[in-house]
């Protein structure tokens, strides 16, 4: 064989690869829509966090008072005007009222649920299915809490296609970075920030 006849063919081979690639990613970009992409993490559609008549959210505002002493600029700024920058890493460990929360949490052994800043919808608790040292070994090693899949309130947290972890009212909750372990939602604090409600 030539290899003028040779270079066609892989050129050939290449150009029918690369579609291929297109195309399972195209499909797999359409069948995200609010359905499992494994059975674990829940894909969302984009649409969640097209603009609304105040940032991405839903809701108007963040709360106007926090939980753990969060600064609701900061939440407003991270969580409704922001698609990819996030709190300064280690933002969630200034809070003494939020280390002193899940101390008292850890003493009990019972877990923290973590609400959403704008909407007040669940989002996370934990730890589940690992102990709290396990919890705050991994957070502290990445700089923001991380949350595992077994952790999170399914109905209400989506993952959207380019990793972006944010809840179903269209609050940016932070990335989706899987490790070894599978998927690990590194979350900003001021975001899960929000109020439990009164009883």
């Amino acid at each position: 064989m030539s290899l003028s006849v040779k270079n066609a063919r892989l050129g050939v081979a290449s150009i029918l690869g690369i579609g291929l690639v297109v195309v399972l990613t195209s499909r797999s970009t359409r069948a995200s829509a609010a359905v499992p992409m494994d059975d674990t993490v829940f894909m969302g559609d984009p649409n969640i966090m097209k603009p609304k008549a105040d940032g991405s959210s839903t809701g108007a505002r963040p709360v106007a008072h926090p939980r753990w002493e969060v600064s609701r600029s900061v939440a407003d700024r991270i969580c409704t005007r922001n698609r990819k920058y996030a709190e300064p890493s280690g933002y969630w460990t200034k809070s003494t009222r939020f280390m002193a929360e899940t101390k008292t949490a850890r003493e009990a052994g019972e877990a923290v649920t973590f609400y959403d800043v704008v909407s007040g919808l669940p989002l996370f608790t934990a730890p589940r299915g690992r102990t709290w040292a396990e919890f705050t070994r991994e957070s502290e090693r990445h700089g923001w809490p991380s949350f595992r899949d077994d952790e999170l309130v399914r109905e209400n947290v989506r993952v959207l296609p380019d990793g972006e972890t944010v809840s179903i009212t269209g609050t940016h909750l932070g990335h989706n970075l899987p490790d070894a372990k599978g998927a690990r939602h590194c979350v900003n604090i001021a975001c899960v920030s929000g109020l439990p409600p009164k009883d």
